[in-house]
């Protein structure tokens, strides 16, 4: 793995841009920035916490902001814990990359307040999946869900609720499964997606059929679909990325060396270079991958 920048706080949300520098969000800094050559430069500063980021139809970068989360340094990672003193409630927020200019689409969901969006993904539409990943306290915490959008602000709703702490999300190559994380279990789970922001929805806990349960004590963050349809998954305290089988759920795992290992997305000319991002240490590096990753609809396509 190679190195492209340190000193990040807490870097999550990477997109490898065909310029080749990488734009991700810092959540920590609350920041969009976009890296190259080993410099960093802030597009916009949006507050709160800035956690998954997508290039949209239109060009602009949509931003799934949690709000906000206190965050603490411990044996050289920084580590993110409950809701921020500031906490206001969640948002999905669009910027345009030109001028750092950012608007706010959503805030809630037939009244109810977005909790803390978490990971976003663009389907063939222009609509767009997303996660959130709620927000927990001194002793209790809200409730999960998967939800749908158009960039246009116009539509916003409810597919999936509740399930367990939400994470990555991403679309399977032909485009007719929608998969997510479910971050402290250590589960990655699949829906068949029948239109879009609709899927069919089962009896399940999660309402979908479940690919993967981890055996190992670790769990799952953001991810990314590779062009076999394999989901890679970053993996935390087991620090790496998870490559799991949708056919038969077998994983293969891909150390890092740090334990908050958050994200991973695929750029280069033939897409077979992973950007990761290390968010303990506050690095994004580099890797060659053995399989091209998917390309995403209004960035690679």
């Amino acid at each position: 793995m190679q190195e492209i920048v340190n000193g990040l706080r807490f870097p999550e949300g990477p997109i490898a841009m065909p310029d080749g520098s990488v734009i991700l969000v810092e959540i920590a800094r609350g920041t969009l920035t976009r890296v190259w050559d080993g410099k960093t430069e802030v597009i916009a500063d949006l507050g709160g916490g800035p956690n998954g980021a997508a290039l949209g139809p239109d060009g602009a970068v949509y931003i799934c902001n949690n709000g906000g989360s206190k965050h603490y340094e411990k044996r050289g990672l920084l580590i993110p814990g409950g809701a921020a003193d500031d906490y206001l409630g969640g948002s999905i927020q669009r910027v345009e990359l030109e001028t750092g200019k950012f608007d706010t689409l959503y805030t809630d969901c037939n009244d109810n307040m977005l909790s803390g969006p978490n990971d976003i993904a663009f389907d063939e539409t222009g609509g767009f999946w997303f996660t959130d990943y709620a927000k927990f306290y001194d002793r209790t915490r809200d409730l999960g869900g998967i939800y749908y959008a158009r960039p246009d602000g116009s539509e916003i709703k409810e597919v999936v609720f509740p399930i367990s702490d939400p994470n990555g999300i991403g679309i399977s190559p032909n485009g007719k499964v929608l998969y997510a994380a479910e971050t402290n279990a250590g589960r990655l789970w699949a829906w068949n997606i029948t239109g879009p922001g609709e899927l069919e929805l089962l009896p399940t806990p999660a309402r979908g059929r479940l690919v993967t349960g981890s055996k190992e004590l670790q769990m799952f963050d953001s991810l990314a679909v590779d062009a076999d349809g394999n989901v890679c998954v970053a993996t935390l305290l087991n620090g790496g990325i998870s490559i799991v089988s949708p056919d038969d759920g077998s994983v293969t795992h891909v150390p890092t060396g740090d334990p908050l290992t958050t994200n991973i997305c695929f750029g280069g000319n033939d897409l077979k270079t992973a950007y990761i991002t290390l968010s303990g240490t506050g690095k994004l590096v580099s890797a060659d991958w053995p399989t091209a990753g998917t390309p995403l609809w209004f960035l690679n396509q």
